[in-house]
């Protein structure tokens, strides 16, 4: 039977978790991105084969690209979008000849993932992420101050913003911010100007023009996808909802059915995010997995647990919203059918034990990542009975 590839995600040679902590974890399969190189410029073969190579030396294999980082002139279509196009063209070309054929992205505008708290004690003492609605709001209405921002809100969190506001210190307002405006780790953070220029931006393209704008970039680099061999996979809206007036186009099932209608090319695949999509309680996490899962070519496994406005914070891999057991079944059906096996990594983790004392990476710090995986692995060896 094909057991599925067990991967770990890796942010380069400044990444407290190094190459020789991973491969003790069981994981074959590195997933990682050249952080250092700026959006929107050509990853060279020489700087792919010295990663390559790092990864090599450690007895693990560069199974994933996460993330080609798509520019924000490809996703706002801006006068310069066609230089940044040829570039991501170049840079898969080079990925391709590295022998590198799964690349990971998201068309998410200006903020990557989002969350408000990075270390919500949890019973047993660990610590995880969390998306709270009030402090999102607090942020959009008073720090942000985002033009009409409170009409987007329900009367109870606007109530619960106006009693926070009573109590919050400067320094736990600074500390909220940087949370929301934090970069991927190894890149830059966004400041709060540029995303205050950037949310006019968006307000003008709208939902159905963001839309057209990644049926464009994919079709842009579907030549070279389909000479190459490269398969694409977008990751979904996190958290799966329009936050501070961004719109979001792949949050949902009706999202899904365009995206696989608009490029039926079979490049255009799925990364399928257990945990980013069972934020939103409108999402049947195994119904959508059966729309996609013909297109999944690279699955990341985390589970939330929510709250009755929607507020969720990362909970046990084995132990939230998600059946994970129900939808590590529908994997390995799956994954039967593949002449190779689908890779897949243990999304985020708590931070607990000794990386207690450690500084990591929010959601990747080491422990928590390892108990998930040991979980998840123990899940599907069950379930192949083996």
């Amino acid at each position: 039977m094909n057991k599925l590839e067990q991967t770990w995600r890796w942010y380069g040679p400044q990444d407290p978790v190094s190459l020789e902590d991973v491969k003790q974890t069981g994981a074959t399969g590195i997933v990682t991105a050249l952080h250092h190189i700026p959006h929107g410029e050509v990853w060279t073969q020489e700087e792919i084969i010295l990663r390559k190579k790092m990864i090599a030396s450690a007895g693990l294999s560069w199974s994933v690209v996460e993330s080609v980082p798509v520019h924000e002139a490809i996703k706002t279509r801006s006068a310069d979008s066609e230089q940044y196009l040829k570039n991501y063209c170049e840079t898969l070309i080079n990925l391709s000849a590295c022998g590198i054929k799964t690349v990971c992205y998201n068309f998410m505008p200006v903020l990557d993932w989002t969350r408000t708290q990075l270390d919500l004690e949890m019973k047993d003492g660990s610590k995880a992420l969390y998306f709270n609605w009030i402090d999102l709001a607090y942020f959009d209405i008073y720090i942000l101050q985002r033009e009409s921002a409170s009409s987007d809100y329900s009367d109870t969190i606007l109530r619960a913003v106006e009693d926070k506001k009573k109590s919050i210190t400067a320094e736990q307002t600074q500390l909220l911010s940087d949370t929301i405006l934090m970069g991927i780790p190894g890149e830059h953070n966004i400041t709060l100007d540029h995303l205050k220029q950037n949310i006019a931006v968006y307000r003008n393209i709208g939902t159905e023009g963001l839309r057209s704008n990644l049926k464009y970039f994919l079709e842009f680099i579907a030549p070279v996808c389909i000479a190459e061999g490269i398969k694409m996979t977008i990751h979904p809206d996190d958290p799966p909802y329009s936050i501070l007036g961004l719109p979001r186009i792949l949050s949902h099932k009706k999202d899904f059915e365009y995206l696989l209608d608009a490029v039926k090319e079979e490049f255009n695949g799925i990364c399928f995010c257990t945990g980013s999509l069972a934020a939103s309680p409108q999402n049947n996490i195994l119904e959508l997995f059966d729309l996609v899962k013909n297109r999944v070519n690279f699955i990341h496994l985390r589970n939330v647990k929510k709250d009755d406005i929607g507020s969720f914070y990362e909970a046990d891999h084995l132990d939230g919203d998600v059946n994970m057991y129900r939808i590590m079944k529908a994997i390995t059906i799956e994954n039967q059918k593949r002449n190779t096996p689908i890779p897949f990594r243990p999304d985020h983790g708590h931070q607990m034990m000794d990386d207690m004392n450690k500084t990591t990476n929010p959601g990747y710090s080491a422990i928590g990542r390892l108990r998930g995986l040991a979980e998840l692995r123990g899940l599907e060896l069950g379930i192949l009975g083996l």
